[in-house]
């Protein structure tokens, strides 16, 4: 549901099969089921994560609704964009703005139900979703700038980050030792708790930096040169 006058930049490593997926399925959908619907069921998703891992403080067995959610969230955020293409009934500028407002919507409710459950610290888990909308943002630049609409980054995109969303979560059901590793850090005098999920959310805000930064140097000379300093005239 983005501006059809940017290239879609799609290079990550499910794309192939989810294409082939997402167009089998469109084609497969009955007519009341619109694009509109497909983003409602998005949202559901997200509130499934959410809800998921906050009841995960009463039982562990509850993250199967966030995985559930995982699986939900990408039938609706991925189909809605691709029924439109299927039934050409794509509408650029009202889906361009639904579809990036919806997915920061979608986002804040994922992580800040992880934050809020006891497997997450929610400063990490807000520390994600702000180096995320940091990447969206240079997406939604780059999309009005260039032209070009760049959807992975180091052959990851949004399916690869749910299935190493889930990946993890059935490590934290199924293996004791990660669900119950617990330590207390020293900070600058203060004791911080840090579980197994808060080292791997570390780990993917170094990531997900690095990622932003080298994206920023990268474009910014791209940028330099299309728009060079003017010569000034003696």
């Amino acid at each position: 549901m983005e501006d059809k006058k940017a290239v879609r930049i799609q290079t990550s490593i499910l794309n192939g099969v989810e294409k082939k997926a997402l167009v089998w399925l469109a084609q497969r959908q009955p007519k009341w089921v619109v694009s509109d619907f497909l983003t409602i069921i998005g949202i559901l998703g997200s509130v499934m994560i959410a809800f998921g891992f906050i009841l995960s403080n009463h039982g562990i067995g509850w993250l199967w609704l966030s995985i559930a959610g995982f699986i939900v969230n990408w039938y609706g955020d991925s189909l809605d964009g691709t029924l439109a293409r299927v039934r050409n009934t794509q509408r650029p500028i009202y889906g361009y703005y639904l579809d990036h407002t919806v997915d920061i919507i979608n986002e804040a409710i994922m992580f800040i139900g992880i934050g809020i459950s006891y497997l997450m610290r929610l400063d990490i888990a807000l520390m994600i979703f702000i180096l995320y909308l940091c990447l969206t943002l240079n997406v939604s630049i780059n999309a009005h700038l260039k032209s070009e609409f760049k959807l992975t980054y180091g052959k990851l995109g949004p399916t690869e980050f749910r299935v190493i969303a889930c990946l993890l979560i059935l490590a934290v059901i199924y293996i004791p030792p990660i669900r119950e590793f617990y330590m207390t850090l020293d900070i600058f005098g203060r004791k911080v708790g840090i579980t197994s999920l808060d080292i791997a959310g570390l780990v993917i805000v170094i990531v997900l930096a690095i990622i932003y930064t080298n994206t920023v140097i990268t474009d910014a000379k791209g940028y330099s040169k299309m728009d060079p300093l003017p010569v000034k005239e003696d």
